[in-house]
C-alpha cells in the first residue's frame, strides 16, 4: 500500500527557522493546518513543536485541535456559512470575516454561547478573493464596532490565491494605513495587521516588510520550505518534509504506443500518437496509487531517469525506459510533492500516513 511519510526532524527545523525570523521582525504568526486534513497524528506533531495558534478552513479540523489541546488559539480562515456559524463559534476562537450580516450572526451566536469571539476583518487588496473594498472599510467597521461579544483584533488580506496577484511593499503599506485610519477615527487599538500567507514571507526575508505588518498565516513554507516568489527551497529549510512512497504492482516490457481504435479514456483524454515510436518498447511499472489520491502533475519523482505516463483512478503508470536501476515488483518508488499533491494524498483514506525522525 502506498504511504506518505512525515519527517519529524525536518518539520521541526523548518518551524524553528521561521520562528527565529518572525521573532527577529517582531511578527506573531499562526500555522495553517488545512494541509493535514484533520489527521490527528500529524496535528499532534504540529502542536508538539510549540505552536500556539492554528488556522484551518474546516471546522471539524479545528475541533480536533481543541480535543488535543484546549490552549491552542484556533482561527477559521474563510467566510463561514450561515448554517455553520454555531459550530464555528464553538471551535474557533478567531475568524476572518468580510460580510456584515455574517458578523451579526456570529455576534448573536457568541451571546448564546457566552463567548467573546475575535475577528480579523479581511480587506481587498487586488487578488479579488474575499475582502472588504478599502473605500468601504470605515463604514463597515462602524456597523460592527459595538456588536456584543465581538472583539475586532485585526485587519488582514489575502494575495496570490486566486488571480496570482503578488504581495508588495506598497500594498502592505496601504493595509497598515487602513489600520491607522480606523484607530484614529474610533479611538481604539487594533492588535494585528495580518499581511498574508507564505507568499509574503520573501518580503520579510529581504527586509521589505512594512513596519506595521505584525501577523502572518503560514502553511506551505513551513511544510515545503519554499520561497513562493522564486519557486525554490529557502536556504536553511527543507523541501522534503513529506515524501510519498508507492509500490510497483506490475512490471512489464511493453510497446510505447497503444494499439487498436482510440477513443476518450475515463478522464476524457485521447492518446496522441507519435509515429516515430512505432516498434519501440520500454519497461512500464504500475504503482498502487492513482487519480483518486493525487494528480500526477503534483508528483516530483526522486529518480529523474523515468517519466510519469499517466494515471487511472487507482493506478499510476511509469515509463522506466531500459530500467537501468533494475526496479522489480514490490519495490517502492519515492516522490517528493507539491503542495496540492500532498493535500490530495492527505485527503485520501487509501494512503497510509506515517512518521519518521
Amino acid at each position: 500500500m502506498a504511504f506518505l511519510n512525515l519527517h519529524r526532524t525536518k518539520l521541526r527545523e523548518n518551524y524553528e527557522f521561521l520562528k527565529a525570523r518572525f521573532e527577529s521582525h517582531n511578527v506573531s504568526w499562526g500555522v495553517v493546518s488545512k494541509l493535514l486534513c484533520g489527521n490527528r497524528t500529524y496535528l499532534k506533531e504540529l502542536i508538539d513543536l510549540g505552536v500556539t495558534e492554528i488556522h484551518d478552513s474546516r471546522i471539524s479540523n479545528l475541533a480536533k485541535v481543541k480535543e488535543i489541546s484546549r490552549e491552542i488559539q484556533t482561527v477559521y480562515v474563510k467566510p463561514v456559512s450561515k448554517r455553520n456559524v454555531a459550530k464555528m463559534v464553538k471551535y474557533a476562537d478567531v475568524s476572518l470575516n468580510s460580510e456584515i450580516n455574517t458578523i451579526r450572526w456570529i455576534s448573536d451566536e457568541a451571546v448564546i454561547q457566552k463567548k467573546r469571539h475575535k475577528i480579523i476583518i479581511m480587506v481587498e487588496t487586488g487578488d479579488l478573493r474575499e475582502g472588504v473594498m478599502g473605500d468601504h472599510l470605515v463604514d463597515f467597521y462602524a456597523e460592527i464596532f459595538e456588536l456584543p461579544n465581538i472583539e475586532i483584533i485585526g485587519l488582514g488580506t489575502n494575495l496570490n490565491c486566486l488571480n496570482g496577484v503578488m504581495p508588495s511593499t506598497d500594498k502592505l503599506i496601504q493595509l497598515s494605513l487602513y489600520k491607522q485610519i480606523i484607530e484614529l477615527k474610533f479611538n481604539i487599538k487594533i492588535r494585528w495587521v495580518s499581511a498574508g500567507t507564505s507568499v509574503t514571507i520573501p518580503l520579510m526575508l529581504h527586509q521589505q516588510l512594512p513596519k506595521g505588518i505584525n501577523h502572518f498565516r503560514v502553511g506551505e513554507t513551513l511544510y515545503f520550505g519554499v520561497d513562493l516568489v522564486e519557486e525554490k527551497v529557502i536556504q536553511g529549510m527543507h523541501g522534503d518534509v513529506f515524501e510519498l512512497y508507492a509500490e510497483i504492482i506490475e512490471m512489464q516490457e511493453k510497446p510505447l504506443l497503444p494499439s487498436g481504435t482510440l477513443a476518450a479514456n475515463p478522464q476524457g483524454e485521447i492518446a496522441e500518437i507519435d509515429d516515430s515510436l512505432y516498434g519501440m518498447s520500454s519497461f512500464r511499472a504500475i504503482l498502487d496509487i492513482g487519480l483518486l489520491d493525487v494528480d500526477p502533475k503534483y508528483l516530483i519523482p526522486e529518480d529523474g531517469e523515468f517519466e510519469i505516463l499517466g494515471a487511472s483512478s487507482d493506478m499510476l503508470i511509469l515509463n522506466l525506459k531500459l530500467n537501468p536501476k533494475n526496479y522489480k515488483v514490490g519495490d517502492l518508488i519515492k516522490f517528493n510533492l507539491k503542495y496540492m499533491g500532498a493535500l490530495g494524498i492527505m485527503n485520501s483514506s487509501y494512503v497510509d500516513k506515517k512518521i519518521s525522525d
